[in-house]
C-alpha cells in the first residue's frame, strides 16, 4: 500500500534546479529512502525525464555495490570502519553520464561513501547534475550538512507519519485512529502492521536495537545503560518544563544513582541530533527574548516514547500536546512555548508576578498563532483557565484552542476559536478557520 507524502515531495519538487545538494534527513525508518526512490523517482518519469538521465544508487545495496566493484561483505563487516572507494563510485557515474542534458541523481544511505562531502561538492560544479541524498542519522546529521557542505546543502527534514498522513491508510473512524496513532505513532512500517502484537514488538526493538544502538556507536558511549536510564526518565516527563539539574535529580531518585548535568546535557544533545526528541525553548511574548531554560521535550515519534516505557504511561493530555507540536512542525511552522506575565493580587491583597503560559507559538515568516492544548474543557472555569493567558496577549494574531472532542471550530466573543484536535489535524487550512 502506498503511503503518499505530498507535503514531502512538494518540497523536493520546489528544490529541482536550485544548485544545492538537496539532503534529505529525519530519524530513521521514517520514510526517507520511499520519499526518494520512489514517489520523487515517479515524479521525475510523470515529468518525461528520460530513464537513463535519472540514476538511482544505494550504498547499502549489494546489488549496487557489485556494479562499481565493491565487495558487500567487506563494506558489511560492523567492525570495519571501510567506505565504499569514491574513485570507483565515481568512475561508474562517468560512464551514466552521456551527455550535456540534465541528470538527477539519487543518491541513498550516501554517509557509506568515502569523502562524501568531497564527493558532493565536487559535484556542484557540474552544471547537468541535479543531487538529491538521503543519510543515516548516526552519522549524517543536520549539523553536518551545515559545516561539511559550506551553505550549498537544502535540508529537507522528514517526520513519521503525521495524523492525516496516518489517517490515509487507516481502516476505521478518525476517532480509532486517533487512539491507535497516539499509542503506536507514525512510523510508516508501523502504520501498515495488522496487529498490535506487531506494533509494540516492533517498536520496542527498534528503539533498543536501531536508535539508542546508533547513538552509543556514534559517540562511542562506554555507559550505554546511562542513556537509556536517562530516556526513561525523559520519556516519562514529555511536555513539562524540565532542565539538566531536574532531571539529574529525578534520575538520581528514581534510578538510585548519579549523573552530571553536564552528562545529561550531552546525552540530551545526542539524542537530539539523532532526531529523537526536541528541546522547546520558551518565548517570553512580551519581552520579545528566549529563555533558556527550563524547557519543555517533545518526542518525534509518540511510538517510540510509548515503547520505552512499555507502553504503560499513556496520558492522552501530554501525548495530545507532542502530537501538535509534530504537527505544527510538519506544516513547516517554529513552535515554541510561550510565557506571558500576569499581575495579580494575593490573598493579602498584595501583588504578585505570575507566568502564565501558551503551549504553542507557531510561527512561519509573517504568520503567528497562539495555540493551547487543552484535552477537555468541561466547564466555563476550566475555559477561563485556558484562555487566561490569551487575554494577556493584546496582538491581534490568531488564538487556538484544541480539545481532544471532536468538533467543529467555533469562535467565542474574543475571537479565540475552539476546535477538536482531529479536525485540526485532518484540515490543512484549519489554521485558517
Amino acid at each position: 500500500m502506498e503511503i503518499k507524502r505530498d507535503v514531502y515531495l512538494e518540497r523536493l519538487i520546489n528544490r529541482k534546479h536550485n544548485g544545492f545538494v538537496k539532503v534529505i534527513t529525519g530519524i530513521r525508518r521514517c520514510g526517507k529512502s520511499y520519499l526518494l526512490n520512489t514517489l520523487f523517482y515517479n515524479h521525475l518519469m510523470d515529468c518525461e525525464i528520460p530513464e537513463d538521465h535519472v540514476i538511482l544508487f544505494a550504498f547499502d545495496s549489494a546489488d549496487d555495490l557489485i556494479k562499481i566493484g565493491e565487495d558487500p561483505l567487506l563494506l558489511d563487516n560492523a567492525n570495519s570502519e571501510r567506505k565504499v572507494d569514491p574513485k570507483k563510485f565515481l568512475d561508474y557515474l562517468n560512464r551514466q553520464i552521456t551527455d550535456k542534458e540534465m541528470y538527477y541523481l539519487l543518491l541513498d544511505e550516501v554517509q557509506n561513501l568515502g569523502a562524501f562531502e568531497s564527493v558532493l561538492n565536487g559535484f556542484l560544479r557540474k552544471k547537468n547534475l541535479d543531487v538529491y541524498v538521503t543519510g543515516s542519522n548516526s552519522k549524517f546529521l543536520s549539523k553536518d550538512i551545515l559545516t561539511e557542505f559550506e551553505g550549498r546543502g537544502d535540508e529537507i527534514h522528514v517526520l513519521p507519519l503525521s495524523f492525516s498522513e496516518y489517517f490515509s491508510v487507516y481502516d476505521g473512524s478518525k476517532e480509532e485512529a486517533f487512539d491507535d496513532y497516539s499509542v503506536y505513532g507514525g512510523l510508516p512500517a508501523v502504520a501498515l502492521m495488522a496487529t498490535e502484537e506487531q506494533k509494540a514488538a516492533y517498536l520496542t526493538t527498534q528503539m533498543q536495537n536501531l536508535y539508542l544502538r546508533d547513538i552509543i556507536n556514534r559517540y562511542h558511549l562506554q555507559d550505554d545503560c546511562a542513556i537509556g536510564e536517562l530516556l526513561d526518565v525523559i520519556s516519562s516527563g514529555i511536555s513539562t518544563l524540565t532542565n539538566p539539574r531536574k532531571l539529574s535529580a529525578t534520575f538520581a531518585s528514581v534510578k538510585k544513582t548519579t549523573i552530571s548535568e553536564v552528562t545529561v546535557d550531552k546525552y540530551i544533545e545526542h539524542m537530539e541530533d539523532a532526531f529523537m526528541i526536541n528541546r522547546v525553548k520558551r518565548y517570553d511574548v512580551k519581552g520579545r527574548k528566549y529563555i533558556g531554560t527550563p524547557y519543555k521535550i517533545y518526542f518525534e515519534d509518540v511510538g517510540l516514547r510509548n515503547a520505552r516505557l512499555n507502553f504503560r504511561q499513556i496520558e492522552g493530555t501530554h501525548i495530545m500536546e507532542n502530537i501538535i507540536y509534530n504537527e505544527l512542525r510538519f506544516r513547516g511552522y517554529k513552535a515554541d512555548v510561550g510565557v506571558v506575565e500576569s499581575r495579580e493580587q494575593n490573598e493579602d491583597g498584595k501583588e504578585v508576578r505570575k507566568q502564565l503560559e501558551i503551549d504553542f507559538i507557531a510561527t512561519m515568516g509573517s504568520k503567528k498563532y497562539y495555540i493551547q492544548s487543552a484535552y477537555a474543557i468541561p466547564d466555563e472555569d476550566k475555559y477561563k483557565q485556558e484562555t487566561k493567558s490569551f487575554d494577556k496577549v493584546k496582538d491581534s494574531f490568531k488564538k487556538i484552542i484544541l480539545v481532544e472532542k471532536s468538533m467543529k471550530p467555533r469562535r467565542d466573543e474574543n475571537g479565540y476559536v475552539m476546535m477538536g484536535v482531529k479536525e485540526f489535524l485532518l484540515d490543512a487550512n484549519s489554521l485558517e478557520c
